[in-house]
């Protein structure tokens, strides 16, 4: 599973995690919101006791319900989350302009943001 995280300078760089599967979108949140792990890579998203986000796949879009607010992320981080959600969705087999919306706990005008990863297309 690929995952993305940032280096030094703030940009994004994939790293694989071997699961010994493809695994699903949820899985891959999962995975990355326990961040880097023992890598040299950082992260642009708060770290805490989150590990869940809530998974929808239609048509076009995959739509993330996220536990987090918006002041627990920086725009980097915003990348990581889709850049990690469209990959797994492209590895499946899922069209590469399709669109990832991020939507946090409290309403804000970037969980209505259909967004595409810098990184994949």
């Amino acid at each position: 599973m690929t995952l993305y995280f940032l280096d030094d300078r703030g940009e994004l760089l994939p790293q694989r995690r071997d699961t010994g599967r493809l695994g699903s979108i949820s899985e891959a949140m999962t995975l990355l919101l326990t961040g880097p792990g023992d890598s040299d890579l950082r992260t642009g998203i708060a770290e805490g006791a989150v590990e869940r986000m809530v998974v929808t796949v239609k048509p076009g879009l995959v739509d993330l319900a996220t536990p987090l607010e918006i002041g627990d992320v920086t725009s980097a981080g915003i990348d990581q989350i889709v850049c990690t959600a469209l990959g797994v969705h492209v590895q499946s087999g899922g069209a590469t302009d399709t669109r990832v919306r991020v939507r946090f706990v409290q309403p804000t005008p970037e969980s209505e943001e259909l967004r595409t990863c810098p990184l994949i297309g």
